[in-house]
């Protein structure tokens, strides 16, 4: 080994840090190396870096380029009691933090959350998302995350924040009175306030939330086709009135045929004289007996009426009419 291989490796005059995506700490490996006075320190935006000695934050510089020297490291001057005249090189331990926000981050249930809902009882709710962090506190990062290591990556710490949502999510949703329709028709505020929830979690730690998102709230399978059973129930609950839209959307459609309305008249008088008894009878149970039959020289007179409207033609109306009469006994 050189003379100058064994300088190069002992004195450090450039100090910088080019990051890659995803690194959130690094420190500048000096072992058995000392900084130069006057060595110069690039730091560039969205980063901090930090001195330390012993374990604790002494200077911290913001981006821009600085000469290393008893003047811009005043309080590691000051804790090595160095004079202003000092030129001798110095050991220090050197961190760069990224400020910058880590996007794209997902998040989501890896258990089923018990919701008590007022309405539909205990539910199990699955959610999913995403969130954005940055450092916020570069004191505390350091001190409960960075620590001794050479390196932090967002996937270093991704599991304790899921954690933390996860956590937030179960106290948040589930111990909350909102029902479940309520929570999904307004993601938005739900949005809101978990990430309020998760805020002092992420704080600890010297992080802070960017933004938070709740992207799917979701039910199991079973309990989902039982809601949509519910709703078809009650779309369908009225069968007369359901009767009496059908009826009228055959009407229209036949009028737009070449056949006019003369040829659905009478169907869509006996579909709908069908769709009332089908309601009635439900209406009052399965054994209830069928309603009494109405007037054959009443519905006669009706047929006519719908001949002199055009609704129907002679033929139909002259076999209608024999049908009813022959009912009479």
């Amino acid at each position: 080994m050189g003379i100058l291989d064994f300088l190069s490796k002992q004195f450090v005059d450039v100090i910088d840090w080019v990051e890659e995506p995803g690194q959130l700490g690094w420190r500048v490996p000096l072992a058995d190396r000392e900084i130069q006075n006057g060595a110069q320190l690039t730091v560039r935006e969205g980063q901090i870096a930090a001195f330390f000695n012993e374990g604790r934050i002494a200077d911290m510089f913001g981006p821009g380029l600085y000469t290393l020297d008893t003047s811009t490291l005043p309080l590691l001057t000051a804790i090595m009691n160095w004079d202003k005249g000092f030129k001798s090189p110095f050991k220090s331990d050197v961190h760069f933090f990224s400020e910058k926000e880590q996007i794209g981050l997902k998040w989501g249930t890896a258990q089923p959350v018990t919701l008590r809902d007022p309405e539909l009882g205990p539910l199990r709710v699955r959610a999913f998302g995403s969130y954005s962090f940055r450092i916020k506190e570069i004191a505390p990062f350091a001190a409960r995350i960075m620590g001794t290591l050479g390196e932090v990556k967002v996937a270093d710490v991704e599991p304790q924040l899921r954690a933390a949502i996860q956590t937030a999510l179960a106290t948040g949703v589930a111990g909350g009175s909102t029902a479940f329709l309520d929570l999904a028709a307004s993601q938005s505020a739900l949005s809101d306030a978990l990430k309020a929830a998760v805020a002092p979690a992420f704080a600890q730690w010297g992080l802070s939330v960017e933004s938070f998102f709740v992207e799917s709230l979701s039910l199991p399978e079973e309990v989902q086709k039982h809601l949509d059973k519910a709703s078809s129930m009650r779309v369908l609950g009225d069968l007369d009135r359901y009767a009496k839209f059908q009826a009228a959307e055959a009407i229209e459609t036949a009028a737009a045929q070449s056949g006019g309305v003369a040829g659905v008249g009478a169907g869509a008088a006996a579909g709908l004289t069908i769709g009332q008894a089908m309601a009635g009878a439900l209406g009052s149970g399965a054994s209830a007996p069928a309603a009494p039959a109405e007037d054959p020289f009443a519905l006669i007179e009706r047929l006519h009426k719908l001949l002199e409207m055009g609704a129907l033609t002679q033929a139909e109306f002259d076999s209608k009419k024999a049908e009813l009469l022959g009912r009479i006994r």
